[in-house]
Formats: structure tokens, C-alpha cells, sequence
């Protein structure tokens, strides 16, 4: 496998990941996976990122990515309703949110950015630094927490993956994975 992981990483219960291939994890990377984890190829995830799969899964499509210090949490709790306290208190007396994440095909996440449980990040989505996403978007759109700002450019980005998938395999590979 084409996997380039950077130390200090700290990555838990591997045996509920699978990696595609060509996937890049930076330095200070914290990846718990209680539940399944899922990479597809051409992934990077940023160092400081955290991906923690407690209760639903995490899905990462094909040439998506996570930059600087995002957090993937499926599980968290709800202040809003009768629950509080935290992790060292019985689960009835908490009100936990939990739920798969999935982000799509061609999908990039900013800096600093959390997607909380039980959200949909299609294809093609790009999310802006220090946003909270807190329900599933819309694909190919451009946004700031959920609210929707702009388009991307679907038709060049599908027009530079089929330059992409024309192009011989030793001359699309980042600099990483070049021999």
C-alpha cells in the first residue's frame, strides 16, 4: 500500500480501518476508529486533525481531504435537551448525538473546520476554515458551516480528473509517492 504516515501520529484500533491507496496523514494526526473507518485513494488528512468514529462511521471518498486541524466526531453530547454532564456519568443522564459522516468524492474540508455526527458531505463540497457542520449539505457547493455561499467549478474538475486519469501513473503521483 501507498500510505504515508507521519510521526507523531497517534492511530487506534486500526483493525476497523481500511486504507485505499496513496493516502497521506501528517504529523499530530489522532485517528480512533471504535467504529468502522473507511479511506478511499488519493486521501490527505492535515496534521493536528482528529477523526474519532465512536459510534457511527466515517466514510472518506476518493481525493477528499482534510486540512489543518479538522475534527470528525460521530458521537458527541447534546446540551439542548435534558442531558449533562460527560463521559464520566451513565449515558441515561446524557443526551448523545451520534451518527455516520461521509464526505464525498472530490470534497475538501478547511482549516479548523468540525463536522459533527450524522452529516453528509457529498461530492464535490468544499467547506471554509473554522466552520461547524451540523446537518448534510448539497453537492458541488461552496460553504461556510451550512450555509451555502457559492458553486464550485463541477465541469473543471471533472474535465481535470479526465486529464488526471489520461495522465501515465508515475507523472499524476504527488511528490510523496514519486520513486
Amino acid at each position: 500500500m501507498n500510505i504515508k504516515i507521519f510521526e507523531p501520529s497517534n492511530i487506534l484500533e486500526k483493525d476497523n480501518i481500511e486504507f485505499g491507496e496513496y493516502i497521506i496523514i501528517d504529523d499530530f494526526v489522532k485517528i480512533h476508529a471504535k467504529a468502522k473507518i473507511k479511506f478511499g485513494n488519493y486521501i490527505h488528512i492535515g496534521s493536528y486533525s482528529s477523526l474519532m468514529a465512536s459510534e457511527g462511521t466515517i466514510t472518506m471518498d476518493d481525493f477528499s481531504g482534510l486540512a489543518f486541524g479538522v475534527r470528525l466526531i460521530t458521537s458527541t453530547d447534546d446540551f439542548s435537551g435534558f442531558g449533562f454532564g460527560n463521559p464520566s456519568i451513565d449515558a441515561k443522564f446524557r443526551n448523545i448525538k451520534s451518527g455516520a459522516i461521509h464526505i464525498g468524492k472530490y470534497s475538501i474540508i478547511g482549516t479548523n473546520s468540525i463536522i459533527l455526527p450524522d452529516v453528509e458531505i457529498p461530492e464535490g463540497c468544499a467547506i471554509s476554515a473554522g466552520s461547524i457542520v451540523t446537518k448534510s449539505l448539497q453537492p458541488w457547493g461552496v460553504y461556510v458551516g451550512n450555509r451555502r455561499v457559492g458553486e464550485r467549478d463541477r465541469d473543471g474538475i471533472l474535465k481535470s480528473f479526465e486529464e488526471f486519469l489520461a495522465t501515465p501513473d508515475n507523472e499524476r503521483l504527488g511528490r510523496l509517492f514519486k520513486k
